[in-house]
């Protein structure tokens, strides 16, 4: 059965998968979330989570007991957060614990009085009216009270407004700080929706202080919801003001075609100078998360039996609608695309690395399948999520629970968290804290996987996760991978390694390889199993391995080719939250419209080949 309880030991580590000590090379894998919002995003304290604040945040990701906003329960990790970036939306920061806390500056404006008026007790009914009339002004249509977009802007947003709010948020990410034991990033959301409603947002943060960030306001989507408008925004501030930062699109599949493009926001094509400019500050994507998982479609896939994983499909129009999905709207296709670039015109607009996060809208990272916090206040608590969410048409049960970010890092700070993100060597979880290790090089054999020294091996003979290989003649690249299982969560099922490439006619492919499975299987198409018990929710983790290590070499190579590879964990299946929920309220699982299990899985960051 699976272990409920908090952790109170240390991860299970294969030898030489998890390293530590002074080398120059050796790194430690750190775990935290880079999208988190509080009551201080708009939309939190509008759907009803205005008791939703910073504090509670760090707190709760530091592995403290809180009150949970959503709910007035007790809510606690399993196992605490190594760092946090709480990423509030840019657009109106702060403006609404500001507006209905009697100060003057917002809620003596025109729109600050027609909103108190609307809302006197902050009834989550009366927020809602609040929230409705936002989405009917940010739509550009016509609302009861005469509010406009631009209303909203001048009035809660524009000059100064939210340089109180920035700079008490700054301060306490400092005073939370604590280098080496938990890291807090400063950072905030540009949500930016154009062309009918796309999601092309951006989370953005720095390895500065508060100091340094103080300096300037965050970019919003109300400056300009062009990305190369962001872009040049970051270049100025970081030349002007000496400050790095980190841009991490999120919900490709909810962008509708437009998160990996062929024609820029000018409608002019994808060039090399478009190229060079999104490589210069987004060099990770999130690939998972509470809004469903990016990394490849069944019908953008077909021949990869695990693609069909928390598809969700709802885009954030007005309407709800479900378009069919699109190239541009997946990691694997994006990284395809970029690799038909880059045969184009020499440079790669597509290469990036892969995180999890949670995109909790409570204030709270709780994704484990058995310890589910929600989205937000509309699917908080079983009870609610046969309801819609407000998001489009999805219903509560839609939600995934995920994800998390893996960051192998020298230390657990600012710099060197922000360094690793730089150079690409991250990974992806839905949620279990699976350990993953990838290499690759030219001269890794068999022998190296059984080492007990992979990290050693790994870094002294090729490059981590993120890394590039050059051409040594005509030698086909090797790769090493290890994975550890998260010892409070389910046995692993298999490692897979998917690779792209560019065909002689200019077109891109991919092929998924089994590289390690479990229980003595030589077969990939053989299943592992399934030990979930439908009726109490329990499984077994009688199959599955604690651990898979591989050697593995290309046998498909083509040294003339562009390829990229990244390494794919799939846990057993174990219970999905729907299934726990369907228990609790005495009803058929079925009713949830979700599967009742799932496997779990992560995805680390590609290495690419470039002839």
């Amino acid at each position: 059965m699976k272990n409920v309880f908090k952790r109170a030991f240390l991860p299970l580590v294969i030898p030489g998968l998890v390293t530590t000590g002074a080398s120059a090379q050796e790194t430690n894998v750190y775990w935290g979330d880079t999208h988190m919002h509080t009551g201080n995003s708009f939309d939190v304290y509008l759907f009803g989570t205005p008791t939703s604040d910073w504090d509670t945040a760090y707190r709760f990701a530091q592995g403290l007991p809180v009150i949970n906003p959503t709910t007035g329960t007790r809510w606690q990790l399993h196992t605490p957060l190594d760092f946090l970036v709480i990423s509030d939306h840019a657009e109106l920061m702060g403006a609404l614990p500001r507006l209905f806390s009697d100060d003057p500056v917002l809620n003596e404006t025109r729109s600050g009085k027609i909103i108190r008026k609307m809302a006197p007790r902050q009834t989550e009914d009366e927020l809602l009216q609040v929230y409705k009339m936002f989405v009917r002004a940010g739509s550009g249509e016509p609302t009861e009270q005469g509010v406009s977009a631009a209303d909203l802007v001048q009035d809660l947003h524009g000059g100064d407004k939210r340089k109180a709010a920035w700079e008490t948020y700054t301060d306490l990410a400092d005073d939370y700080n604590q280098p080496g034991q938990f890291t807090t990033l400063i950072g905030w959301e540009w949500s930016a929706m154009p062309r009918g409603g796309g999601n092309m947002h951006r989370v953005i943060f720095t390895p500065q202080d508060a100091k340094a960030a103080q300096r300037f306001l965050p970019y919003s989507q109300f400056e300009s919801e062009n990305e190369e408008d962001l872009w040049a925004w970051l270049t100025e501030t970081s030349e002007t003001l000496d400050v790095d930062f980190v841009a991490i699109p999120h919900n490709p599949n909810i962008s509708m075609g437009q998160m990996f493009p062929l024609v820029r926001y000018n409608d002019e094509p994808v060039d090399a100078d478009y190229a060079g400019r999104r490589m210069q500050w987004e060099q990770v994507v999130e690939v998972t998360q509470i809004k469903g998982d990016s990394e490849a479609h069944p019908l953008l896939s077909p021949t990869d039996e695990y693609a069909d994983y928390e598809t969700y499909p709802f885009v954030l129009t007005a309407d709800g609608g479900s378009p069919d999905p699109t190239e541009g709207d997946y990691l694997r296709s994006g990284l395809k695309r970029g690799l038909e670039f880059r045969q184009q015109f020499g440079v790669n607009p597509y290469k990036f690395g892969m995180i999890g996060s949670t995109d909790s809208h409570t204030g709270i990272s709780a994704i484990g399948e058995d310890n589910f916090a929600g989205k937000g206040q509309h699917d908080a608590i079983p009870e609610r999520r046969q309801h819609p969410t407000g998001l489009g048409t999805s219903k509560g049960w839609d939600m995934g629970a995920a994800g998390l970010a893996g960051v192998w890092a020298r230390k657990n700070t600012r710099d060197s968290l922000v360094a690793a993100f730089k150079r690409r060597e991250v990974y992806a979880s839905t949620g279990p804290r699976i350990t993953l290790r990838f290499f690759g090089g030219f001269n890794f054999n068999s022998t190296d996987a059984r080492s007990g020294s992979i990290a050693e091996v790994g870094y002294r003979k090729g490059v981590p996760m993120g890394g590039d290989l050059s051409p040594q003649g005509k030698k086909a690249p090797t790769f090493l991978v290890a994975a550890a299982k998260d010892p409070i969560e389910g046995n692993l099922d298999r490692i897979q390694i998917v690779k792209g490439w560019v065909d002689s006619q200019g077109e891109a492919q991919e092929k998924i390889y089994n590289v390690a499975l479990s229980d003595g299987r030589q077969d990939g198409a053989q299943k592992v199993g399934n030990t979930v018990n439908l009726k109490t929710g329990e499984y077994s983790n009688t199959i599955g391995a604690e651990q898979l290590t591989a050697f593995w070499e290309d046998p498909d190579f083509d040294p003339a080719q562009n390829a990229f590879y990244y390494a794919r964990v799939l846990q057993i299946p174990t219970p999905r939250y729907s299934l726990l929920d369907s228990i609790a309220l005495g009803i058929d699982w079925a009713d949830t419209n979700r599967p009742a299990t799932i496997q779990e899985r992560a995805y680390s960051s590609p290495i690419w080949f470039s002839p």
